[in-house]
């Protein structure tokens, strides 16, 4: 059987063979009674590359973006984020269930904030009012369509919130995006950045583990928080080694990403029946389904049928994510398959049934 072409996210990925050989031969030890020497060597890695004086390894981004908003914030205040962040709307709410917080909601630009919409939002100091802690910004953008932040308007938006009391955290997840498709460092990003979270199951391929990286006393914290979150961990340097190839050896192939996504718009661009909602800055594509198609689930089902997997994100839009298990000719080859499948429907050669995945 002929294996699919894989666009529903880049964390379907799998570990290389060169990836799995590392992780075989790697030193481990318990890292909830000490430090797991690979778990170490990652930490100090990621805090080296993004300038921050410490980091703590943890099982997802979930995680780490929820310590980060703990460590900063206590009971009952808020933080501010954009309203299509990941943060607020996939992490189930746990900022209010688990730390007892409040978000400010700003709707931006497919996920993309103007530093002019954050003036007055900080509330006053009353009792009737909730504390405004943090600020919290995603870079880059998941829903948004993997927008990347404007390197300008993050510096004017961290140094309003700093200028304002309050601390900052980036929701980097797919962070080493930005930094391929702008060539602006990881480090340069994250100076703005009081806590930075960091995914490696992502574009750097790893099959598991995210890091939170700040001060020595902010991780000091967060290691508290983890193991109460139950994140602590012990021989975890077997799933760190992933995370430590990969960041040595997949940051700089990811621009091979962002042009395989590039080929996939012009294929949007060039179909009837199909638009992009905005630009395509990295590796995620938006494709928007015409009505007289049908319905995004119905194209997804009928696509995964031929081999192209994806993911219906509303009644008529899709997403498509390209990573480094997807070769340029699987991309011409998706390409390829989309433009004809629709083709198809759009002649009445081709009737759409199947109700697809939703994600």
């Amino acid at each position: 059987m002929t294996m699919p072409i894989d666009l529903r996210s880049d964390t379907v990925t799998k570990p290389s063979a060169a990836m799995r050989d590392f992780i075989a031969n790697c030193d481990v030890d318990d890292d909830v009674i000490d430090v797991d020497p690979t778990v170490g060597a990652l930490q100090d890695l990621i805090a080296e590359m993004t300038g921050k004086e410490d980091a703590i390894f943890m099982p997802s981004g979930t995680m780490t973006n929820q310590i980060g908003l703990r460590v900063h914030c206590r009971p009952g205040d808020e933080f501010i984020c954009e309203s299509g962040c990941h943060i607020y709307n996939y992490e189930q709410g746990a900022f209010a269930s688990l730390s007892g917080l409040a978000p400010s909601l700003i709707t931006g630009d497919q996920g993309i904030l103007e530093p002019e919409q954050l003036h007055g939002m900080v509330k006053a100091d009353n009792e009737h009012f909730a504390i405004t802690r943090l600020l919290c910004l995603e870079n880059t953008h998941n829903r948004g369509g993997g927008r990347i932040q404007p390197y300008d308007n993050v510096e004017k938006i961290c140094q309003w919130a700093h200028e304002n009391g309050l601390q900052t955290h980036l929701d980097g997840a797919r962070l080493f995006n930005a930094v391929a498709a702008t060539g602006i460092s990881a480090k340069q990003w994250a100076s703005h950045f009081d806590t930075v979270s960091i995914c490696f199951s992502k574009g750097l391929g790893a099959p598991v583990g995210s890091a939170l990286c700040g001060t020595k006393e902010q991780m000091y914290l967060a290691r508290r928080h983890r193991k109460a979150f139950g994140g602590g961990m012990r021989q975890a340097g077997v799933i760190a080694a992933g995370a430590l190839f990969g960041l040595q050896h997949h940051v700089q192939r990811m621009s091979e990403d962002h042009e395989n996504a590039q080929k996939l718009a012009d294929a949007v661009r060039a179909t009837d029946g199909l638009s992009l909602p905005g630009p395509v800055d990295t590796n995620i594509v938006m494709m928007d389904v015409d009505p007289e198609v049908g319905t995004a689930a119905a194209l997804a089902g009928e696509l995964d049928m031929k081999g192209v997997r994806c993911l219906a994100l509303g009644p008529q839009r899709i997403r498509l994510v390209t990573h480094l298990d997807v070769s340029a000719d699987q991309t011409e080859t998706a390409c390829e398959i989309i433009q004809d499948t629709v083709k198809e429907v759009l002649e009445g050669t081709r009737v759409l049934s199947s109700t697809g995945a939703q994600y």
